[in-house]
């Protein structure tokens, strides 16, 4: 956005660049200068979910997308000119797990109540729905609010999913888990940003909306074309209890792996919005391109 002209305000807790600002993500202060008189507000703030799922874990998951979303809708309250859109972060693991069907915004199933999966799944859809419930209940009539649903955002930068599943893969690991049929929804990075461009554009576009790729695949399928991409032929398979045993030693936690997300665009098509990759396997070429820093690849 920068690039293209715009004046863009970063808000973070660790400012190193001209335009950053420092916030808490909890509290008003100064920064909430920089809201008033904004033409679009994107909040993408929280503590990663690339973590263990221990209960300070999963309270500071919690903790850090509810205030950060609520001091937001505070500051926006209180502009002179408010922002005329505020596009906030949500997540794709509101919706259930489910294989039999695709979760759209009209039809879809959320997630909490499901039989046969471990019992703290359900707060992660609690977190998901405190965080839409924040963005919902402040105090913006002046301000279109979109909750992006957000599949998981595939890119090539290290710390992100994309990474952590191809360094499975490098490593001869990256074979169906559990069996493999649980559905994997993801989202390019590319898409994810012209995404985010496009809902700031539209005047039509209110509440939920889905930021997911149309084809969402099992996870047998999306790591064999991963696999393919990258140029491994093999992928070890993993049972429940080996993919918790991996899980702990790369400090994260099974749910990423083992819920069933199979998560589809439904507004965003309706809307007339284009995916540049709406498959996967062009979708992983271009990513694996970029990872090893060849021609073609795309940002």
């Amino acid at each position: 956005m920068t690039a293209a002209g715009h004046d863009v305000v970063v808000l973070t807790r660790h400012p190193v660049r001209g335009r950053d600002v420092r916030w808490d993500g909890e509290t008003l202060g100064p920064w909430a200068e920089e809201i008033d008189g904004s033409d679009v507000v994107v909040n993408l703030a929280g503590r990663s979910v690339n973590c263990r799922y221990t209960a300070a874990n999963l309270r500071a998951m919690m903790d850090s997308r509810v205030r950060s979303t609520r001091v937001v809708g505070e500051a926006i309250a209180a502009a002179v000119r408010p922002p005329r859109v505020w596009l906030q972060m949500s997540t794709a693991t509101v919706y259930s797990h489910r294989f039999d069907a695709p979760n759209d915004e009209a039809t879809g199933e959320l997630g909490g109540a499901e039989s046969g999966v471990p019992g703290y799944w359900a707060y992660s859809v609690e977190i998901a729905q405190a965080w839409e419930r924040a963005q919902e209940q402040a105090e913006t009539p002046h301000t279109r609010k979109v909750s992006m649903r957000a599949a998981m955002v595939m890119s090539p930068e290290r710390g992100g999913v994309f990474d952590v599943l191809l360094r499975l893969v490098r490593l001869g690991l990256g074979g169906p888990v559990a069996g493999g049929a649980q559905y994997v929804s993801w989202i390019h990075d590319g898409d994810f940003v012209r995404a985010v461009e496009f809902l700031a554009g539209r005047d039509d576009l209110t509440g939920p909306v889905n930021l997911a790729a149309p084809v969402p695949l099992p996870q047998r399928t999306f790591m064999r074309v991963l696999r393919a991409a990258w140029g491994v032929p093999v992928g070890l398979p993993a049972t429940r209890w080996m993919a918790e045993l991996g899980a702990f030693a790369l400090r994260s936690d099974t749910e990423l792996l083992l819920k069933s997300r199979r998560v589809v665009p439904g507004r965003l098509l309706e809307a007339g919005f284009a995916f540049d990759y709406a498959q996967w396997p062009e979708a992983a070429a271009d990513l694996v391109r970029r990872v090893r820093g060849g021609p073609g690849s795309t940002g």
